[in-house]
């Protein structure tokens, strides 16, 4: 028997993901030097920011890419159960998104 390889929403989009994280990182290790660097509270703060906003924007990919594979092929499926698991996970993750802002 051959093992299968479960793929999830964002797998079509993982290359593209893991560089724009690699990037964030790389971000977040400027900032560390920054602040190494005793730099102006300002200018950090800024940098922070764009941390956020570039975060946010991987998660909001991740979540798109959840919905429109994962939850859609779950309601598709017609199981009561497993639809109506699906839309509680779903609406807490939304919710643990929200409560970020």
């Amino acid at each position: 028997m051959t093992p299968t390889t479960q793929t999830r929403g964002y797998t079509p989009q993982k290359d593209q993901l893991l560089k724009r994280l690699a990037r964030i990182e790389g971000q977040v290790r400027g900032i560390s030097k920054m602040i190494e660097d005793d730099r102006y509270c300002i200018d950090i703060l800024t940098q922070l920011g764009a941390v956020d906003t570039a975060l946010e924007a991987v998660a909001l990919k991740v979540l798109e890419e959840h919905v429109q594979h994962c939850v859609a092929r779950t309601l598709a499926s017609g199981d009561p159960g497993q639809s109506a698991e699906a839309t509680a996970e779903l609406l807490g993750a939304v919710q643990r998104f929200a409560k970020t802002r």
